[in-house]
């Protein structure tokens, strides 16, 4: 999980506010960086089964989010994989 000073950062970052959660980069931010958190975990414990299965739900949670923002604006879609890093 991340912290919440971790999350106002991101949210800071991505939104348009302070409290601007509700945008697609802002959820797509904080979904990779869970995403990597649970990364790490899993490298450490790799029979931790529920972890697996949090992390390729979230995965899967980031794809659809990503597949929305390509369909409505390609150049915040293309920011937003720019500034994370998650596409080569």
């Amino acid at each position: 999980m991340v912290s919440n000073k971790e999350k106002t950062d991101i949210v800071k970052q991505f939104g348009s506010n302070d409290k601007d959660t509700g945008k697609a980069e802002v959820q797509i931010a904080l979904l990779t960086s869970d995403i990597k958190n649970l990364q790490e975990h899993s490298q450490k414990h790799k029979k931790d089964y529920s972890s697996i299965r949090s992390l390729v739900k979230k995965v899967a949670q980031r794809r659809h989010l990503l597949n929305y923002l390509l369909k409505k604006d390609v150049n915040r879609y293309k920011a937003v994989i720019e500034k994370l890093g998650i596409r080569k």
